[in-house]
């Protein structure tokens, strides 16, 4: 039984320890009274999971991998709060509240809901039935993150401590609780937990994930963030998801940063601040040259951690060694020699000049050894107010300094696009990047919204943001079997806002912008329209080529996307480093499997495992290989060894293993195998919509067994009503039925639907094409 909440296997997990089971019971009869409540508190059926016998249960030498890490994917967590259950040897203490609250931080909603009358409640609900000791008290506590609440079932008289039954006499128990209340008060606390969840607005869902993050940066990350090793796209899908492109937005692009070792002392930027050159004919200017000069190193002094910054006597000396007293001829040449004698990568050059009542102080930032001028800075004022002028410029060469040294904290080869001033959100901003690299999404969505908190117009935030929450859809979508739509109209929200921004970014991360917002909102043709004018201004970059070979790959035009693949492929060669992913490997294949190229798809395994020996996508993918060439046994070998990996990598459940397998027959042409696979992962989970649809789509789209197929989606649609994939898969039955008109009207429904919550899918809009057409429309 699945969970109220779309995406959710229940919505109620009971934890408990065997040993406060056994005599009365204790833990059974509590759970009886609470479905009882529980009924009369909802509308809707509740789904509690209990695992009620100890010999066919979960047991303590079970692996909570594959036995309970779905089931924990719940709404509210109740463990029954014992002087037994606080033992971290427990299975109980650590793999499932433990497990729970790090799983549950990553989540889409977090470990805490904001409830409808506005306070905020963690969706772990405890039932303590004694009173703890401190240690047990402090042990929840720090797994928790804040203080042990919850709705207490304990009876106390003089000398007694133990579990309250429905027995008890209020009166008597020196706690005034009686249990009858106490079920109430446990179900109406549920009610109100749930409440919150599906009724918060989007930006609230969005703020208890970042409290929870926030409050402790260096908590540990949740095993859902930390056990990726790869992407899990799986090629060969017929519905192609965004986040093949999302993915290769930003990352590695491989420029190299213009500020480099010439700008470092060691591991640390190092820099010389020369006097300000007096250009305005009046004397009384000249006390300034080295005042700006002298309120410069100050600020960069004690507000630039990681810098270096020469004194100003030893500038001064030096400049007056060479006789430059004046400094009014001071050039770039002998401000740069000067720098690099104090062994200052960088220097700051400046000049003040005049315009009627107003001032001028222009500034440059320059590599030593180049002469490079790497930013320039210009601050306009009245001579009154001089110290303020110089204090805004102060601020302004410290704030890209810091930024610049704090971008030596990014993946090597990543390209930042400077749409920030603000090192604080420029530094959420490195926290969320560095997560988003290691899949861990609902973390970097935490900082990245952060930074955005900080500066409103950071536009690569918005983008990494959008990104960030696309992947996490597309992820659920593989691994998990579901796709929160939540996560994919936040995607799309992002895109926006960073979109709205475009016109403050330079040319080419303009374009990407486009591109994304292609992605999202238009069609393959404008995606292709914006790569090829990146690849016009720069055509060295391997991830435009990848992207625009995907982008013809989704079009399902292989022969233009094969070029591009391999475009990508020979740079990464002539850099000669390995791809920044084994997609560039799979989707070349892929390609040349679908024009027939088997010879080269060969070879190209061959040079993908010596980069990605344990890569989960490349295992599949010869195992594909394998089965169009009707070499079975080896082909096993690689299902069986992808089936390890997939467990070890993704912590896939069954049913998601059996359907990736049977997705692998069903692109091998092996229709049989594939309905199998499928029909074993229905049997797994025979009310999930998702496996319901795969079976139905591939015994319409075979043409094996129609009126099968069309029955299975029939109930896919009873539990998901007006879900656009699903209708899809009813529309295309229809047209194999030949029921033509009846088959547009779905079809079209679908697609309409798919344009406003999805993104674009070339088949379905070739099968509504092929329905219009058969239908005379």
């Amino acid at each position: 039984m699945s969970s109220i909440i779309t995406g959710y296997n229940y919505d109620i997990f009971i934890s408990y320890r065997q040993k406060d089971n056994k005599g009365d019971r204790w833990v059974s009869e509590f759970v009886e009274a609470l479905k009882t409540e529980l009924e009369s508190t909802f509308k809707e059926e509740i789904s509690v999971y209990f695992d009620i016998n100890p010999h066919d249960g979960l047991l303590e030498t079970h692996e909570v991998g594959d036995s309970l890490k779905d089931k924990l994917r719940c709404l509210v967590f109740i463990p029954i709060i014992s002087r037994t259950y606080c033992d971290p040897k427990s299975f109980a203490w650590e793999h499932e509240f433990k497990a729970f609250v790090e799983q549950t931080s990553q989540d889409q909603y977090g470990l805490k809901v904001k409830l409808p009358n506005g306070n905020v409640a963690s969706r772990v609900l405890p039932v303590r039935i004694h009173d703890l000791d401190i240690a047990d008290i402090k042990m929840c506590e720090d797994v928790l993150g804040g203080l042990l609440r919850g709705i207490e079932f304990i009876y106390k008289e003089p000398g007694v401590n133990r579990s309250l039954t429905p027995d008890d006499d209020e009166k008597v128990n020196l706690n005034k609780t009686k249990y009858r209340n106490q079920i109430n008060k446990v179900a109406l606390a549920i009610n109100e937990i749930i409440n919150g969840m599906k009724t918060a607005p989007e930006w609230a869902r969005l703020k208890v994930r970042i409290d929870t993050h926030i409050e402790n940066p260096e908590r540990k990350k949740g095993k859902s963030g930390n056990r990726l090793n790869r992407k899990p796209i799986i090629i060969f899908a017929v519905a192609a998801i965004l986040i093949a492109v999302g993915i290769f937005f930003y990352p590695g692009l491989f420029r190299k940063d213009k500020m480099g070792k010439s700008g470092a002392a060691g591991d640390r930027l190092s820099l010389a601040v020369m006097p300000f050159r007096n250009m305005t004919n009046d004397t009384t200017w000249d006390v300034w040259q080295d005042g700006i000069q002298t309120n410069i190193i100050t600020s960069l002094s004690g507000n630039s951690e990681g810098i270096k910054i020469r004194e100003a006597e030893s500038v001064t000396s030096l400049l007056n060694y060479k006789g430059f007293t004046g400094y009014a001829s001071m050039t770039p040449s002998i401000a740069g020699k000067v720098s690099l004698k104090l062994d200052a990568g960088l220097f700051i050059t400046g000049s003040i000049t005049q315009s009627g009542q107003i001032i001028r102080l222009n500034s440059q930032l320059v590599n030593s050894k180049t002469r490079d001028i790497l930013k320039s800075f210009q601050i306009n004022g009245m001579p009154e107010n001089i110290l303020s002028l110089i204090d805004t410029l102060s601020v302004m060469v410290r704030n890209f300094l810091v930024i610049t040294e704090l971008k030596k904290e990014l993946p090597a080869g990543y390209v930042y696009v400077s749409t920030t001033n603000s090192p604080e959100a420029f530094r959420y901003y490195i926290y969320g990047k560095n997560e988003y690299i290691k899949y861990n999404y609902p973390a970097a969505q935490n900082w990245l919204y952060q930074a955005t908190l900080v500066d409103s117009n950071f536009i690569d935030a918005f983008v990494l943001l959008s990104n960030s929450f696309g992947n996490e859809f597309d992820y659920e979508q593989i691994t998990r079997s579901y796709g929160n739509e939540f996560l994919l109209q936040q995607a799309k929200k992002y895109c926006l806002k960073a979109y709205e921004k475009r016109d403050r970014l330079p040319v080419k991360e303009r374009i990407l912008t486009d591109w994304l917002h292609a992605a999202y909102f238009e069609t393959p043709n404008e995606q292709i329209i914006s790569l090829k004018q990146l690849i016009n201004l720069d055509d060295q970059n391997p991830k435009i080529h990848f992207n625009l070979a995907n982008t013809y790959s989704n079009l399902l035009e292989y022969d233009k996307a094969i070029p591009e693949y391999e475009k990508a492929l020979e740079i990464y060669k002539k850099w000669r480093i390995k791809p920044y992913w084994s997609l560039n490997y799979s989707y070349l294949c892929e390609s040349y499997l679908r024009t027939g190229q088997i010879e080269k798809a060969k070879k190209l395994y061959k040079k993908a495992v010596i980069d990605f020996p344990d890569d989960p996508l490349l295992t599949y993918n010869m195992a594909v290989l394998l089965l169009i060439t009707g070499d079975t046994i080896a082909a096993k070998r690689q299902i069986d060894r992808g089936i390890v990996l997939m467990k070890k990598n993704f912590s896939m459940s069954d049913a998601s293993i059996a359907a990736v397998i049977g997705s692998g027959y069903a692109a091998s042409e092996l229709a049989d195998k594939a309905e199998d696979y499928y029909r074993q992962a229905l049997s797994l989970e025979p009310e999930s919509p998702f496996r319901l649809n795969d079976l139905a789509y591939l015994l319409i789209t075979k043409n094996t067994d129609v009126n099968q197929g069309m029955e299975l989606i029939e109930k896919a649609l009873e539990i998901t009503p007006g879900y656009f994939k699903y209708l899809h898969t009813k529309g295309w039955g229809l047209y194999m039925q030949g029921r033509y008109i009846e088959a547009v009207e779905i079809l079209q429904k679908s697609w309409n639907l798919r344009r406003e919550q999805a993104v674009y899918d070339h088949e379905a809009f070739l099968h509504l094409e092929a329905a219009k057409k058969a239908a005379g429309i």
